[in-house]
């Protein structure tokens, strides 16, 4: 596959730095998405819309004329069609939590879309045929056993009885299904290799924005004021400087490393949902959340070793 033109601008953050401020900035994702007060649909339509008209006007000052914005933005023909893979991939793993979360508590959603680390793992050594050292798949395993403890779904099974409400199951398989549309958009952005910075979440934006304009003509658009504010964070924030840095690191770190730091996300979460909506955390809860930590820390360490 052709690798697009690399931007040297973007090799001004070390790869890592630069996954892991895109992952903590969607960790606050929850509190715009519940302040926006808008149908889901709707919520990913303005994240598309708003990040496409930043992104779009970011760009073109950085390239003043229309040739050089067009440069910009164009990937060739070669990588257009897993550009809009990835694209659609996203804008679908989006869907699908939003559907899910409507099934399963929002708890057990994160856990399940956070198998993805896995899949991950397993993509990047059968497609891309990557190593992957021990180290970083017991890492991968620690932290999502401190993922699930964090959330307090453990604490949950064993209050809760067995019994599930109808759709519970679906909706797990819905959870999985958005993990591997997301594990499956990590893994091709990688083999893309590094594009100019902000054209992959430019095209992200601009699909979803063209196709999901139906949602809040069907669904009625929010009251004018401070949902528009929220929504227009949404796209500026979490979809165009998020995923910029998510993509401009990922490109140049192993695919075993992004697969640990990807729970920077998470993390970032449940220490959000903690602070902000006043969900104490329980003791289990902190153990999780040091699990974490500790797995990226160790992983972070055995790159370091291996460099």
């Amino acid at each position: 596959m052709a690798v697009a033109h690399v931007l040297p601008a973007a090799h001004r953050l070390d790869g890592w730095v630069a996954f892991v401020l895109g992952n903590a900035l969607l960790g606050t994702i929850g509190v715009f998405v519940h302040e926006a007060q808008a149908a889901p649909l709707t919520v990913t339509w303005f994240r598309c819309a708003f990040g496409l008209v930043g992104l779009t006007l970011w760009m073109a000052w950085r390239h003043p004329s229309w040739f050089g914005l067009w440069r910009g933005l164009w990937v060739g023909w070669a990588a257009l069609p897993w550009v809009l893979l990835v694209s659609g991939l996203m804008l679908t793993s989006w869907w699908l939590f939003f559907t899910a979360i409507q099934q399963v508590p929002t708890g057990v959603a994160v856990v399940l879309f956070h198998v993805q680390p896995l899949w991950v793992l397993l993509l990047g050594a059968w497609w891309l045929q990557e190593a992957v050292p021990r180290q970083r798949v017991v890492s991968v395993l620690v932290a999502m056993v401190g993922l699930v403890l964090a959330t307090g779904v453990a604490e949950g099974l064993t209050t809760s009885g067995g019994g599930h409400v109808s759709g519970y199951w679906l909706g797990v398989g819905l959870c999985l299904a958005g993990a591997l549309c997301t594990a499956t958009v990590t893994v091709v952005a990688k083999r893309l290799g590094v594009l100019p910075v902000g054209t992959l979440a430019w095209w992200q934006c601009a699909l979803g924005a063209a196709v999901l304009w139906v949602a809040p003509m069907g669904q009625g658009w929010p009251a004018w004021g401070t949902s528009w504010a929220w929504l227009a964070g949404l796209g500026l924030i979490h979809t165009g400087l998020a995923y910029t840095l998510m993509y401009a690191g990922m490109a140049r770190l192993a695919t075993a490393r992004v697969a640990v730091l990807q729970f920077a996300y998470p993390v970032v979460a449940i220490v959000v949902d903690w602070v902000y909506f006043e969900h104490a955390l329980g003791d289990l809860q902190l153990v999780g959340v040091v699990l974490m930590l500790g797995a990226i820390g160790a992983g972070e360490r055995g790159a370091r070793r291996d460099r």
